[in-house]
């Protein structure tokens, strides 16, 4: 809970700086492709909480290649596949938040969410006191996830 207790904020933008930094549960980054790269959110809806992220420091989709689109579409499959195997998840939000105003937490720097869903997975922490309960930790998920990925790799 390091990150709830600090109050330092941080300057530039928050994929562009990951970017910078070695791969690992400090910085989250799960996989990194050409053009696009695979990372848990920092403060996740549920365990698993991913986004895909282009490289290119933009606002918007239609500022991005078509190459580095397609690859987008393939880390979000291969997110989808992650969180089925390893988590058992039911379904998924998937989307991408195109603007403060559609409620973009990072509005300068487009990506996509994918969000594992469980058949009863609401509760009322969160629907009355807006709050989420995680049963594991960012690293214990990072883990998880990177094991996975791991596994696929050697089978394919």
């Amino acid at each position: 809970m390091t990150y709830i207790e600090s109050s330092t904020q941080e300057t530039g933008c928050i994929f562009c700086n990951r970017l910078e930094e070695d791969d690992g549960p400090d910085n989250l980054i799960l996989l990194r492709g050409k053009n696009t790269f695979l990372i848990l959110n920092r403060y996740p809806y549920t365990n698993g909480h991913m986004m895909v992220v282009p490289y290119q420091h933009a606002n918007s989709l239609e500022l991005l290649q078509d190459d580095t689109l397609s690859e987008m579409m393939q880390y979000t499959k291969l997110a989808l596949r992650l969180l089925r195997e390893e988590y058992g998840a039911h379904d998924f939000n998937v989307g991408i938040n195109i603007g403060e105003a559609a409620g973009a937490g990072v509005a300068d720097h487009v990506h996509i969410h994918v969000v594992p869903r469980w058949a009863g997975d609401t509760n009322f922490m969160s629907t009355t006191a807006e709050t989420r309960v995680l049963p594991e930790t960012l690293e214990q998920s990072y883990s998880r996830i990177k094991a996975r990925l791991k596994d696929l790799n050697s089978t394919q």
